[in-house]
């Protein structure tokens, strides 16, 4: 069978060429690199060290790009906010996204609204104010989530289209679209791929809300690889159901005989920690056993405190699960 991929993500943690050549040396297959951080200009030192790090290993690394796409997120704060449990306050308060903006005008009383990946819960509370439920420090960028709506977006931003029509000349090898809802998006990034003559570009499509569940099978055949991110994914419905709809998606995928990844607080504990949970070895273990072509690690490479030893990890469980499942065969 094949070989399962492995993906960490550029950032502050890893912007050293020394750091990356670890992290390569380990068996890093590429990186994916977070737009609705930074532009591709802007990110071009930490494109120069992975570059740099590649050449000294003798490889050429995938580099991935996340799009912003119609995800949604706080805008720019001078400093972070400390949001305090209990406490209400204006929606006008927070910089959200105009498209949320409007739908707060619409949505009744106790509508759940998610930040930074559901770490802080509001809840609508009449007159345009916010009570909230679970709080903490909101930072800039972090995402928004609507459970049960679907605010209007574009599938593609200008900025998006900038970049796809540079993305060659900067080594990218795959794009990443975000919260796909229906096959119109897929085919938007193909166009706009073809027309920058990017046509031989991957395109990975990231299924991280209710529709895109619901419409997946008209979904796979337009992408080359399926991506189970579970961030987003995990504020669309009741955690506990999360599991079985990664387990339908994989199903699916392995049907179509289309590539899948896992992606998403697979190795969470090492941001801060030398050492995984046993529970998330296992999670990356089985999503192996499930058929996942490649896995991810997210913020535990680009933030956290153990880059190397997370992508290690990563590296010799993924191997582990391999034996196991070709030993089975």
């Amino acid at each position: 069978m094949k070989r399962v991929r492995i993906y960490g993500t550029l950032g502050p943690a890893c912007r050293e060429p020394a750091v990356l050549k670890e992290m390569l040396a380990a068996g890093m297959d590429g990186m994916r690199l977070n737009l609705s951080h930074a532009t591709l200009a802007e990110s071009e030192p930490l494109l120069e060290a992975y570059r740099k790090a590649a050449d000294a290993c003798g490889t050429r690394p995938a580099l991935l790009i996340d799009l912003m796409g119609p995800e949604l997120r706080i805008g720019t704060l001078a400093s972070p906010i400390l949001l305090r449990g209990g406490d209400r306050i204006a929606a006008d308060a927070l910089p959200f996204p105009e498209t949320v903006r409007s739908a707060l005008t619409r949505v009744p009383i106790e509508q759940e609204i998610l930040l930074d990946d559901g770490k802080i819960l509001l809840k609508t509370d009449g007159e345009r104010l916010l009570r909230i439920v679970r709080g903490g420090a909101l930072e800039s960028r972090k995402s928004v989530a609507l459970p049960g709506l679907s605010p209007d977006a574009p599938a593609l931003t200008e900025a998006d289209r900038n970049h796809i029509r540079i993305a060659k000349s900067y080594g990218v090898t795959a794009v990443m679209q975000p919260f796909v809802r229906k096959k119109e998006d897929l085919i938007a990034v193909r166009t706009a791929l073809n027309e920058a003559g990017a046509a031989d570009l991957r395109l990975f499509a990231k299924i991280e809300n209710a529709d895109g569940i619901a419409h997946l099978n008209e979904l796979i055949p337009c992408c080359d690889e399926i991506v189970v991110a579970r961030g987003d994914l995990g504020n669309a419905m009741p955690l506990w159901k999360l599991p079985a709809v990664q387990k339908r998606i994989a199903a699916a995928c392995r049907d179509a005989g289309r590539d899948f990844t896992v992606v998403t607080q697979m190795l969470d504990s090492m941001t801060h920690r030398p050492v995984p949970t046993r529970a998330e070895v296992s999670d990356v273990f089985n999503a192996v056993l499930d058929g996942a072509s490649s896995v991810m690690l997210t913020g535990e490479t680009a933030s956290g405190d153990y880059p190397v030893e997370a992508i290690r990890y990563l590296v010799n469980t993924v191997r582990e699960a391999e034996a196991y499942r070709d030993a089975r065969l």
